[in-house]
């Protein structure tokens, strides 16, 4: 396993950006697809977007397609989410993921979780 951290959540208005990282230590992220997942409250553990171990391929949930973007640089062992567009109803802990393949995207599938970020927007 490859330990994972989370940081950048926080509170925000609705209409704003936060950018979500998960860096990693000990071990390199570059031969892994990562992904982020999302819990809200009272709600399972959802898919929310993915990309390859090189990054030539990205996958997104539908309810965030055109405001967010996951990216890594394998360089700095990072992987990151661009929130932009920010609803009250992306209310969640967002985790980041570890995971080989590319999907089934459940995360029945991930091989390692981060400890997660809490991100609250605010209308």
């Amino acid at each position: 396993q490859v330990p994972l951290l989370e940081s950048g959540g926080g509170l925000v208005q609705a209409g704003t950006s936060l950018r979500l990282s998960c860096a990693a230590s000990g071990r390199t992220l570059a031969t892994y697809t990562m992904a982020w997942f999302r819990q809200g409250p009272g709600k399972e553990r959802e898919f929310v977007a993915a990309i390859s171990a090189s990054a030539s391929s990205t996958y997104y949930t539908n309810s965030v397609k055109g405001r967010f973007t996951i990216s890594r640089d394998n360089t700095k062992n990072t992987v990151y989410l661009q929130m932009n567009s920010l609803k009250p109803e992306d209310t969640a802990v967002y985790y980041c993921a570890a995971t080989t393949g590319w999907g089934p995207w459940s995360p029945s599938f991930v091989h390692t979780w981060g400890q997660g970020t809490q991100v609250t927007v605010s209308s």
